[in-house]
């Protein structure tokens, strides 16, 4: 099935934003995962460790993004990689909703600072 509809997005929420899943193995993908993430306003979301490497596209809003130690804000247009195996953490610290295009490989995992580890469900 080549052709994912908006109505066919499964949405997922934790740590406080939303992960619209839309390209997945679920969804007829082999290799890659994409989604939309929102990003409510003041929502600092956890760091953690990927497994895999990850893409980043601001479609609206502002986001800071933390890269193996590296931070940067991030506007609509700008985009960022995440090597695999590095720690990463996104805040939207603004007083505005934000959006970004994500996409990895299939079967991302993530590793918490408290050591759990979590397969998030839009990856596969």
């Amino acid at each position: 099935m080549p052709f994912i509809r908006s109505d066919e997005a499964v949405v997922h929420e934790i740590h406080g934003a939303r992960f619209v899943s839309y390209v997945r193995p679920g969804t007829g993908s082999r290799d890659l995962a994409a989604w939309r993430g929102e990003i409510p306003a003041g929502t600092v979301g956890p760091a953690h460790m990927i497994s895999h490497e990850e893409t980043f596209y601001v479609l609206s809003g502002r986001l800071r993004l933390t890269i193996g130690g590296e931070s940067a804000e991030l506007g609509v247009g700008d985009a960022a990689v995440a090597p695999a195996g590095s720690e990463l953490a996104v805040a939207n610290t603004t007083d505005q909703p934000a959006h970004m295009w994500v996409t990895t490989r299939a079967g991302l995992s993530a590793k918490l600072a408290d050591g759990s580890t979590i397969t998030p469900p839009w990856t596969h």
